[in-house]
């Protein structure tokens, strides 16, 4: 019997306009066998929680590189939690400085990648978070 796969939304919020990274991660998670939706450069909170809702995603990775990570994620967290969807996984990746992880970990983002992380990091950071 085959397992479905995990349903992933990558995104780009706010007006960064560099999404390497979030391809390369893209096409990391592809590779593991997981389903990958990929958003596109300037999503609004309100996009992505759309996308996430409607694709029934299970996991939502967000990737910054604007500095606007303190206030486009809490928005991000807020609407999902209104559109009852609080209970897909939440990652985030780009530059975001040490000093902001506690507070936004705290907030509901469970994990969060720095430049030059392995992608083998994200894959099984996912797979065992989802299996929970």
């Amino acid at each position: 019997m085959s397992q479905t796969p995990i349903r992933v939304v990558i995104a780009k919020p706010g007006l960064d306009g560099h999404d390497r990274g979030a391809k390369v991660v893209a096409r990391a998670l592809r590779d593991a066998g997981m389903e990958v939706i990929y958003t596109g450069l300037r999503q609004t909170p309100q996009q992505i929680v759309a996308a996430v809702v409607q694709e029934d995603a299970q996991v939502l990775g967000l990737s910054i590189l604007s500095g606007a990570h303190n206030q486009i994620f809490p928005e991000v967290l807020r609407l999902l939690k209104e559109q009852d969807a609080d209970d897909v996984l939440v990652f985030a990746g780009g530059i975001i400085p040490d000093e902001d992880i506690p507070s936004l970990k705290a907030q509901g983002i469970r994990e969060i990648f720095q430049p030059g992380t392995n992608t083998e990091d994200i894959v099984a950071f996912i797979q065992r978070e989802t299996l929970r």
